[in-house]
């Protein structure tokens, strides 16, 4: 029985995406090798490599075959920032884990949905129902925006043992920031890093046709936040219906051996980071007074660094006057409330993000009073809990170095932009939105599918008689969904290693709610071939 149960057992994720990778090594030995010419382009004030449509020239292709081991090495080195930003969250919230703060915050903020459960509309509507969706929105409302994602991983390990101790499961958890800000990606109103750059590479005015994006994005977003929210009651009335029910063992142990934290009075220690913080703030308020936050195509201006340096005195003060864990949370909450200024106002990614999330490790590990060496192995430790997590990016990157290698990256374009000549409208869209679909396991990156691929489709639209917003539409749509399912998506791998949630059960639980978010995002693109909308 047990010698059964072995041969049945689902491949690990780094079997998976390996394989795939000699899949991909074997096509370099079939797919004919070609190029398109590329030039740099500037797109909204940033230089970007754009193909040159009608450029195509055919060339040897470069068979793979032992180079599927130096992909692996090559993809390590090309995604080495996020390899690094996911083992600076490891450490970084080992440290803070450490005094329980994170246990103190959801055992009190479970507390206060109790409470308020009381109200009648409340207790109709479900309180953690409400939370559930209140995060998703949040969350999509700033992958819709900013194109939040790498920036999602940090916050698994807050909102997966949120989900346990909510008595749903790390599925749901996931779901709350990933899944959020991905359904936010893809029903995108103001992302740079999609609708800007694709307009942008179109020629059409930047961020127009917002107002049918906006039904969309509540569309998708009802759907999505809907499905989840079903799910959750399901798991809550019967947990052992989960698919990784036996596997958030890890996370309900977890729970359980680090309790919901004892509060300790702050040491002197907490007091000095509090005075250094607040010097370091008052300092930035002086040289950054006014802090320009660009969204979409607009720019507000408001004094948010002397706002923020002033609710943090009072915050902290408060916070120290009751616990050094509501002091850390304190950390944590202007730690992520920087990371929203810095994003949006100072063009922060992963270098500044890591290393913010690297200073409130520290200033975790200090305020709770311990000393250089036990920071050092602290930090240590959860760098290496995470270690698979990062290590698993580097191996999916592999799958595009092999293509690239090969010289079939850009036939696989081309010839998947032949196949669309010579069909009406309705059957042209959907082929884009599945050839976009599809593309996902091959370019992760949403900048990237823009800039190899709108050049060629934006000319292409023309000569099928759509318009050239109704491409950007399908490239925007039809590049977030199998994202979230694909082993060469980085963030995607990285999010389900923190998780501990297997691909194949990710996959399974994701497919059917992907299903129904294509089949929606295709009926939602009808409307922009046939009816007269602003900004199509």
């Amino acid at each position: 029985m047990d010698n059964q149960k072995k041969k049945r057992e689902f491949p690990h994720t780094y079997v998976i995406i390996f394989a795939i990778i000699i899949i991909a090594a074997i096509l370099t030995w079939i797919v004919p090798g070609g190029e398109f010419a590329r030039v740099s382009k500037d797109v909204n004030g940033i230089s970007r490599e754009v193909i040159v449509p009608g450029s195509f020239v055919k060339v040897n292709n470069q068979p793979q075959s032992w180079q599927v081991f130096t992909s692996i090495f090559q993809g390590m080195k090309r995604t080495y920032d996020i390899i690094f930003y996911i083992l600076m969250i490891g450490g970084s919230f080992w440290l803070m884990n450490e005094s329980k703060a994170l246990d103190v915050a959801i055992y009190s903020f479970l507390n206060f949905t109790k409470r308020i459960e009381r109200f009648k509309f409340l207790k109709i509507v479900g309180v953690n129902n409400l939370v559930i969706a209140l995060i998703m929105i949040c969350f999509s409302f700033f992958g819709a925006v900013i194109g939040m994602s790498e920036e999602t991983i940090a916050f698994v390990v807050i909102f997966v043992p949120l989900a346990i101790s909510m008595g749903y499961d790390s599925i749901v958890g996931v779901c709350m920031c990933f899944l959020g800000a991905g359904l936010g990606f893809a029903s995108a109103l103001l992302n740079p890093f999609t609708i800007g750059i694709a307009q942008g590479l179109s020629g059409i005015q930047l961020f127009s046709g917002i107002e049918y994006r906006f039904i969309i994005w509540i569309v998708i977003n009802s759907i999505g936040i809907g499905y989840v929210i079903w799910y959750a009651n399901r798991i809550k009335k019967n947990p052992k219906l989960s698919p990784v029910y036996d596997i958030d063992e890890y996370w309900r142990h977890k729970n359980t051996t680090e309790g919901n934290g004892s509060k300790t009075k702050p040491t002197n220690a907490a007091w000095i980071i509090f005075s250094i913080v607040s010097f370091v703030f008052a300092i930035s308020s002086y040289f950054y007074p006014i802090t320009h936050l660009t969204i979409g195509n607009s720019t507000v201006s408001a004094p948010i660094i002397p706002i923020a340096t002033i609710i943090w005195i009072v915050a902290g003060i408060l916070a120290l006057r009751h616990s050094v864990q509501l002091f850390i949370v304190n950390i944590l909450f202007f730690t992520i409330l920087f990371l929203i200024v810095g994003v949006m106002g100072y063009g922060w990614y992963i270098k500044e993000i890591s290393s913010l999330f690297l200073v409130m490790g520290l200033c975790s590990g200090i305020a709770f009073g311990k000393n250089a060496n036990q920071i050092a192995r602290l930090f240590i430790e959860g760098a290496k809990d995470i270690m698979s997590a990062a290590l698993v990016v580097g191996l999916a990157s592999g799958i595009v170095v092999i293509l690239e290698q090969g010289k079939i990256i850009d036939s696989l374009l081309f010839f998947s932009a032949n196949a669309m000549e010579g069909y009406g409208k309705l059957v042209s869209i959907a082929i884009m939105f599945i050839f976009y679909n599809l593309l996902n396991f091959i370019i992760a990156s949403g900048s990237a599918k823009a800039a190899l691929t709108i050049p060629l489709m934006s000319q292409f639209s023309d000569l099928i008689g759509i318009s050239r917003q109704t491409t950007v539409t399908i490239y925007q749509l039809g590049g977030g969904f199998t994202n979230l399912i694909s082993p060469t998506s980085g963030v995607t791998i990285g999010v389900l290693s923190i998780a501990k949630i297997p691909f194949n059960k990710w996959f399974r639980w994701f497919l059917p709610l992907m299903l129904i978010l294509i089949v929606v995002a295709f009926l939602l693109l009808i409307p922009t071939i046939y009816i007269k909308l602003n900004g199509f």
